[in-house]
């Protein structure tokens, strides 16, 4: 006799909670609309928290536009199976890096998937890939609030709480707060914005150009009751780093942008656990 769908779901759902039950905190990062520069965020900040010498795990759950590899430079990589289940692949510093992209047999290729698909993908990955011990596993999701974050947020019962990623325009800004009301109905914390392209500083002059627009990201927290903890600056480099698949904290770790990254990455870590991290 075959499981109803319900004791199927809530069996998958045992099974995820026993593969991460290893894992401190889980943190999913989301943005109400595409080009805000989400997966360069996910992947950069997972990279900070694991100088501050924490152990980190990213999980690319952008089933249709996986960006992760690239960006970290690990495309043509491929996971590891074995009896304990899928092995994630080692990226800079040690974070482990699970992304469908892995199991595809070029980049090239699009997953043309429905909702149930997308959901059986990421709830298999959630329930198959041996994490180990980990400080920090970062969920990068795609634009909006549809299967992916759901399926999250239905399915891992430790997420500790949602980052919302935006940039100074007003599009942005009322997108943002559609995500936001998603994470109220699904019961999960904000436990920050970071403005992204926040503005642009001549590098001859040093004067600051607000390029989309200025205060989006003040005016989202006090809307939200929310702390901006972060404001990232344009700079050219970030799209040099993630073309070439080089973490632009590591590569350009001096530049305005990565030190307020490893800011936003210290200012997470203090209000997770208490400030616990190296450096």
């Amino acid at each position: 006799m075959q499981k109803a769908p319900q004791d199927r779901m809530a069996m998958l759902k045992r099974k995820v909670d026993e593969r991460l039950k290893k894992i401190k905190h889980v943190i999913m990062i989301l943005s109400g609309k595409g080009g805000v520069g989400k997966s360069f965020i996910s992947a950069n900040l997972a990279v900070a928290i694991a100088s501050l010498g924490k152990r980190v795990g990213l999980l690319d759950a952008d089933i249709h536009g996986p960006d992760v590899p690239k960006i970290l430079g690990l495309e043509g990589e491929q996971m590891l199976t074995g009896p304990p289940g899928i092995f994630p692949v080692e990226g800079p510093l040690g974070v482990k890096v699970v992304s469908l992209e892995f199991l595809l047999p070029s980049p090239d290729v699009p997953i043309i998937w429905r909702g149930p698909l997308k959901t059986s993908a990421i709830i298999q990955l959630l329930g198959d890939v041996v994490w180990g011990d980990l400080d920090y596993l970062i969920i990068d999701l795609p634009p909006g609030t549809g299967d992916e974050p759901l399926t999250i947020a239905q399915n891992v019962s430790k997420v500790d709480g949602i980052i919302l990623v935006t940039i100074p325009s007003e599009v942005s800004e009322l997108d943002v707060s559609k995500a936001a009301g998603f994470a109220r109905k699904v019961n999960i914390p904000i436990l920050g914005i970071i403005e992204n392209m926040s503005y642009f500083r001549c590098p001859s002059c040093g004067t600051i150009h607000y390029i989309f627009g200025k205060g989006s990201g003040e005016r989202l927290a006090q809307m939200l009751t929310a702390e901006l903890i972060g404001k990232i600056p344009l700079d050219p480099k970030i799209s040099e780093a993630n073309n070439s698949g080089r973490p632009f904290v590591l590569e350009y770790k001096d530049s305005e942008a990565a030190r307020e990254m490893l800011s936003i990455a210290k200012r997470i870590i203090k209000k997770l656990e208490g400030g616990r991290g190296r450096g």
